[in-house]
């Protein structure tokens, strides 16, 4: 029986889970208006000190005010595919003038509202 290996029972087997789990985890928390709106403000904010810092920003601050609203983005309305371009394209030096964090956290918002309304293909 060493070399033998156990089929499991397909009756037993629960199904494969679904791509996304459709609310309350930590890859997707419930979009409330709450964590919606501080998503937005903490993207907001990100995007208008990057503005403001301008080329001075180069040194260290804006790669700090990067890693800290993509944490908190991430935790506010969960990750998505979109996060991670918004954040390398935040280390380009002049393409951190334009609002990519504002523009990313309203895409992510609305392909998540939009997936939420399409109907569970079971």
């Amino acid at each position: 029986m060493s070399g033998d290996l156990a089929v499991p029972d397909p009756e037993v087997q629960t199904p494969a889970p679904a791509t996304w789990v459709s609310e309350g985890t930590w890859l997707r928390p419930a979009l409330t208006r709450w964590r919606v709106a501080l998503a937005l403000v903490v993207a907001v904010t990100a995007d208008a000190l990057q503005i403001v810092l301008g080329p001075i920003g180069w040194v260290l601050s804006d790669e700090v005010i990067d890693v800290v609203t993509m944490v908190v983005t991430t935790w506010l309305i969960g990750f998505h595919v979109l996060l991670l371009p918004t954040f390398i394209v935040e280390s380009l030096p002049i393409v951190d003038m334009l609002p990519t964090w504002t523009g990313c956290v309203i895409a992510v918002v609305a392909l998540r509202r939009r997936q939420s309304r399409r109907p569970s293909q079971s």
